[in-house]
């Protein structure tokens, strides 16, 4: 797998009260900077307050940081911020060497500094070359994998897909748990490519297929299904327009994840899939953002 290195990393540096504003800003700022532009990490700090740390490739926009930190932790915190230029180094895997083990029902996500913290009777998934998001430190990713092992413990579905798969943690799961190929997409060549490397150091690669593609329209999708359960992490206003799209490639009572939407935009998305013949099953809120399970009715 290959290094970033660049040759200085660019930090804004700021502290919070506690841990659980440090989570809600690294969720928020995740959110904001796309993976190519931004590492992001908190960390304790003595006297129980967190720093969080973000490190960037180029030269960010201050102002804009400052905006963007103030309007979800308050003007004070913004005027607070640090700004400096540290040596060059791997900075994603600086910014993983802060984060812990996460586990998740029967699942582990860790790093490799941590493969020896996976207890024997759980499923590690090893990722290296990601950021909070994708790491399972993030509230979405931490649902779908805990809406997951809930789905396992009564069925053995053997067509599924990670839609949107980023760094290819479910689809990975999956495959880990089940023993059968797993078809993953994403529209971003970067997380394509990202995920086939995932794939492998997880041992996982004669499993999970991964493909570019928008959407549902690349052709594997009606080749590899119907699908018997659909994990989808991605946001809010794509899940609502891929609604009909999805349900045309579902078996009947197939099972389906959804994540990436915040507590209060979970309604929408509900009444979206609703209407596709797609009832919820369960609903989890962690960290202000929520993961749906639904059933296909058809």
């Amino acid at each position: 797998m290959s290094s970033t290195l660049s040759p200085a990393t660019h930090r804004a540096s700021f502290a919070l009260r506690d841990e659980q504003a440090a989570r809600r800003m690294v969720d928020i700022l995740s959110e904001i900077f796309f993976e190519d532009e931004a590492a992001i990490a908190a960390s304790e700090r003595p006297d129980g307050r967190w720093d969080v740390a973000v490190h960037f490739a180029d030269a960010p926009d201050q102002a804009l940081v400052r905006e963007l930190v103030g309007n979800a932790a308050g003007e004070g915190i913004a005027h607070a911020i640090g700004f400096d230029t540290i040596e060059a180094k791997d900075w994603v895997k600086a910014s993983l060497e802060d984060l812990i083990p996460v586990p998740a029902g029967r699942f582990v996500v860790h790093g490799h500094h941590d493969r020896g913290r996976v207890p024997a009777n759980k499923i590690g998934i090893e990722i290296e070359a990601a950021l909070a998001f994708g790491t399972g430190h993030h509230g979405t990713t931490r649902g779908c994998l805990l809406l997951l092992d809930y789905v396992l413990k009564a069925r053995h579905p053997a067509r599924v897909l990670d839609l949107g798969t980023g760094t290819g943690v479910l689809a990975i799961a999956a495959a880990k748990a089940l023993h059968e190929p797993v078809l993953a997409s994403d529209i971003d060549p970067p997380s394509v490519k990202l995920t086939r490397e995932n794939a492998g150091l997880n041992e996982t690669g004669n499993w999970v297929r991964v493909i570019r593609a928008a959407g549902f329209s690349a052709p594997q999708f009606a080749a590899q299904g119907p699908f018997d359960l659909v994990l989808a992490n991605i946001l809010a206003n794509p899940l609502r327009q891929l609604a009909g799209s999805m349900a045309r490639h579902l078996a009947p009572s197939a099972r389906v994840i959804l994540s990436g939407l915040l507590t209060h935009q979970a309604p929408g998305v509900v009444a979206a899939y609703r209407a596709r013949s797609l009832v919820p099953v369960r609903h989890l809120a962690i960290e202000g953002w929520s993961s749906l399970l639904l059933r296909y009715t058809r």
